[in-house]
Order: structure tokens, then C-alpha cells, then sequence
């Protein structure tokens, strides 16, 4: 098995990896896109293609498309305390391995599978006469015109699925078994559209850009501080963005707080526009079976369907799946802290990016890339060879993530521990991360540096 050695590996090539490689070289697009290539379109809220024409180009103009090797897929990485770096197993599409010997690892992997989604049996599947379609594995060149399709989710795959489909559709159905809340976000930002006008796009951008943070953060604060009122207010929003008579409580108004699960958005209010045109139903209530027509309700009704979409959830998939060992030892994720959002006790010269649930994951990725570079910057100005964050046991245990989305309870028995107070605290708060991550001194008690012994 052939070896080569880095210096740095990043593993994958999504919006952090791309970013972070970005940066170590030199979701409305505003917060979503980077801060090395500015979105200069007024329409924040865009599709796939556009999201991937801008990662190509950034990828281009930064220089990062010629270092991305495609079709390569990371299976372990071992850390040798003798050498101070990483040895890395890399299979390749064709099923050959090869070997990577790199100081630091900063894995871009994102936190799903690919190739597993959350996929909960329904009694009767074998009986449905229609197709069966789960958005992760979507059929190319699918035809689903003038069919009737019921969604299975209320989760931002199905709000986000449910008008798309209701384009084309006889009729769309949204089956949930409780409800979640939505708001109707402006496709284009109109400080965007006017600012271009007077002002060149070097500036557009970063003014454009801090409104969103900041608006974004004092949303979020407020509906923390006062969840009851702000969760009314969102229910009162979407009630005026519907047909009268509609039974809002019952679809908009879950029983949880606004953002202990994400706030789901709809572009120009394109969900509450198909409702009210007739094209989109809403049912909030359990499913006892699938029959040959469609699906048995608990309430005993039946929704016919031609096509049922189980937008049901995703796999949560730490590392993406990597297998982590130190001198041979393998790695219990579940037994680290995290670090400053950033790093794993006990794992040296290795930093994991995993975005912000309450806003834009770029947000926190760019921070981690910058994290990353002055990290490397200490190591190499002080002669060390690695940066090990070790744990404190007086720190108190949290989860990783405080979220209860089902897809997130059902991963953090795997994840990684948060600690109660700073570094081992991990925020959702930009506007905090950035003074820590960017501006703060890089040491402290918790991180110690080092070097091969002898």
C-alpha cells in the first residue's frame, strides 16, 4: 500500500472543506456563502444548482478545485504519539487503499450519511399500489406529474419538498404527526437590491451580510428569552399568510418552544401560497398503516396517494464515520469533550467542523478554518508538533448539541460530550464564537503543547 505525507489533510470538499481549504490559502447566502467570495445577487434564498455554481466557482478563483480528489473515501485514521502525526487509510471508488501520513487532520465531513437516511418501518408498505420515495435517494428524471403525493415529515426536508412538488402534482399532502413552526422568509433581500444601486458590491456584501447575522442572533435571543410570546407571534404570522378558517393551531403550533427544534423557513411563503391556492393539504395526525390506496389514519381516514414521500429524517453520522485511534487504541467518541467547538479532549492536532443549528453552517466553519490557521500559525512559530486539549474532571458533562430534533436525540449516545463553562461550552451564538475563536488568546490551561519525545 502506497504512502504520501501532508503537512494538513482536510477531508471533504462541501462548503467547509472548500472553505477551509479557502482560507488556509490566503442558510440565506449572505451567512451561507464565504467571507473570501461575497454573494452579489439580491436572492439570498436559492436553489441547489445555484448553491452549486458558487461552491465551483469559489473552488475555481481560490485555487482549491486542483488540490480535491474526488472519489476517495477516508476508512481510519491512527495517531502515533512516537512520530506526533497521523496515518490516514484512504479507499479509493475502485476499492484500492493507500495510505496518508499527515501532522493535522481537520475533518469537513458534515454530520449525515449519504448513504443511510432515517427510515422508520410503516405497517402495510408491501401493500401501498403507488411508489414509495425517500427524498434522500430521489429517482432521477422522476415524473411525478399530475399525481397525487403525500409527505410524510414537517421538518425543513418536507416544508422545503411539499410547494416544489405542488408545482406539478395533482395534489400535495403534508402528513405530520405533530407540527413544527414555519415563517415566511423573503427570497430577496431588499437591503440587497437597494444598496447595489448606490453603493459598489465590496460594500454590499459585508453590510448585507452583518444585517443578517445580527438580525439572526437578536431573533434568536429573543425567542430564548420569551419562547411562549415569540412562538404566538410565529403562529400569528403564519395565520396571515392563510386562507381564513384554516385551523392554524392544529398544523403551525407544536407543543416545544421556538428553536428547541429548528424554525423552519419558507421562501416567499411558498408553502402558505400553495395552501391557500388549493394545491397543498396539511394533516396533523398518526399513521396506522398504509393500504393498497394510500394511508390509514389513526382518526380512522384514509389518504389516497399515488406516491408517498418519506421525508422522515436523516442518519446522524459523526466524523463520517471515520474510524479514530490513538497508538492502535481505538477512539470512544462518546468519552471526549469537545473544545472550544472546535477540537476533542484527549485527541491531538485533529479539528472537526460542525455548523450552528440556528443559523448558517458557513458561519461557524469560516470561524473554525480561521481557528485551524491560527493554530497551525502557534505550532509552527514555537517549534511544537502537536496541541492536545486534555479534560478537566471538574467540568460538568452536557450534550453535545441542545436540540431535540428526533434526529438529533437519536445520535447522542455517539456524540461527543459538551463541558458546563468555557472552552469546553459549545455556543450557538456567532457573534460570541467570533471574539473567542478570532480574537482571543490561543492558550489556555486546557490546551497543551508538545513535542515527539526524544
Amino acid at each position: 500500500m502506497s504512502t504520501e505525507v501532508l503537512d494538513v489533510l482536510i477531508v471533504g470538499a462541501g462548503l467547509s472543506g472548500i472553505g477551509a481549504a479557502a482560507e488556509s490559502s490566503d442558510s440565506d447566502m449572505y451567512t451561507l456563502g464565504f467571507k473570501a467570495k461575497p454573494w452579489r445577487k439580491a436572492r439570498s434564498i436559492v436553489d441547489g444548482p445555484s448553491i452549486l455554481n458558487y461552491l465551483r466557482e469559489m473552488a475555481t478563483e481560490s485555487g482549491v478545485a486542483s488540490l480535491i480528489r474526488y472519489g476517495q473515501r477516508v476508512e481510519s485514521a491512527d495517531w502515533s504519539n512516537t512520530r506526533c502525526e497521523w496515518t490516514v487509510t484512504v479507499r479509493d471508488r475502485d476499492g484500492h487503499a493507500h495510505s496518508i501520513r499527515t501532522r493535522f487532520i481537520h475533518l469537513c465531513t458534515g454530520y449525515y450519511s449519504y448513504n443511510e437516511a432515517y427510515r422508520p418501518h410503516f405497517e402495510g408498505e408491501a401493500d401501498f399500489r403507488g411508489q414509495i420515495v425517500h427524498p434522500q435517494f430521489w429517482p432521477e428524471n422522476f415524473d411525478y406529474t399530475g399525481r397525487r403525493i403525500v409527505v410524510i415529515g414537517s421538518g425543513a426536508t418536507a416544508i422545503t419538498l411539499v410547494p416544489a412538488l405542488a408545482e406539478k402534482a395533482a395534489h400535495v399532502t403534508q402528513l405530520q404527526r405533530t407540527p413544527s413552526y414555519v415563517v415566511n422568509q423573503p427570497g430577496e433581500d431588499p437591503w440587497a437590491r437597494v444598496l447595489s444601486k448606490v453603493l459598489p458590491a465590496a460594500l454590499v456584501y459585508p453590510i448585507v451580510r452583518w444585517k443578517h447575522i445580527l438580525l439572526t442572533s437578536f431573533f434568536y435571543r429573543l425567542a430564548r428569552k420569551y419562547p411562549r410570546w415569540f412562538g404566538q407571534r410565529l403562529v400569528e404570522l403564519a395565520a396571515a399568510d392563510l386562507p381564513k378558517g384554516f385551523d392554524v393551531a392544529r398544523h403551525f403550533k407544536p407543543d416545544y418552544n421556538p428553536w428547541d427544534q429548528r424554525v423552519c423557513a419558507a421562501p416567499d411563503g411558498d408553502l402558505f401560497q400553495a395552501i391557500a391556492k388549493g394545491r397543498v393539504s396539511v394533516v396533523t395526525d398518526t399513521i396506522e398503516r398504509f393500504v393498497p390506496e394510500g394511508i390509514r389514519l389513526g382518526s380512522g381516514d384514509t389518504l389516497p396517494a399515488d406516491i408517498i414521500v418519506t421525508a422522515t429524517g436523516l442518519k446522524v453520522l459523526p466524523l463520517g464515520a471515520i474510524r479514530l485511534s490513538l497508538d492502535g487504541k481505538p477512539v470512544n467518541l462518546a468519552d471526549s469533550m469537545v473544545y472550544r467547538g472546535a477540537m476533542l479532549s484527549g485527541i491531538p492536532n485533529l479539528v472537526l467542523t460542525f455548523g450552528y443549528t440556528n443559523a448558517s453552517w458557513t458561519l461557524r466553519a469560516d470561524l473554525i478554518a480561521a481557528y485551524v490557521c491560527r493554530l497551525l500559525g502557534h505550532l509552527d512559530r514555537h517549534g511544537y508538533q502537536y496541541a492536545v486539549p486534555v479534560r478537566d474532571s471538574s467540568v460538568g458533562e452536557m450534550p453535545f448539541i441542545d436540540f431535540n430534533s428526533g434526529y438529533v436525540l437519536r445520535a447522542l449516545e455517539g456524540l461527543p460530550k459538551q463541558g458546563d463553562r468555557f472552552p469546553w461550552r459549545v455556543h450557538q451564538t456567532y457573534l460570541r464564537d467570533l471574539g473567542v475563536t478570532r480574537y482571543s488568546r490561543l492558550t489556555d490551561p486546557a490546551l497543551k503543547f508538545g513535542r515527539a519525545p526524544g
